[in-house]
């Protein structure tokens, strides 16, 4: 979604791949940085969603602003977790399609 800051329209929280051993101290240590995590159920079945490395998924909402790379940096080096939804620095453009049908294109500044 686009907007100027990141959590503006989004509020589902940054996804994030757990290891489901490491599920419970995983969720604490968000805590411990300010998120509010929460495990991501399944609607068609019982139980947590299962990602195809069956690895859970975590929701981790959060409120106001945050240093995004520090963020990232922290949550990929705790151990049980796999990935974040973050990709922090990745992009260099993102396309965004309108409700017309067009596309709008958004540059990554040069500094």
């Amino acid at each position: 979604k686009k907007s100027t800051e990141l959590g503006e329209q989004w509020k589902k929280g940054i996804p994030i791949e757990v290891v489901p051993m490491a599920y419970v101290p995983v969720m604490n240590k968000l805590r411990s940085f300010g998120l509010d995590p929460v495990l991501r159920m399944a609607q068609n079945k019982a139980g947590p969603v299962v990602t195809d490395n069956s690895n859970f998924v975590v929701d981790a909402k959060f409120s106001g602003p945050h240093n995004w790379d520090v963020l990232e940096t922290k949550l990929l080096r705790t151990p049980g977790i796999v990935e974040t939804g973050l990709f922090v620095g990745y992009a260099s453009v993102a396309y965004f399609g309108m409700e017309d049908g067009s596309v709008s294109v958004l540059q990554k500044p040069v500094l």
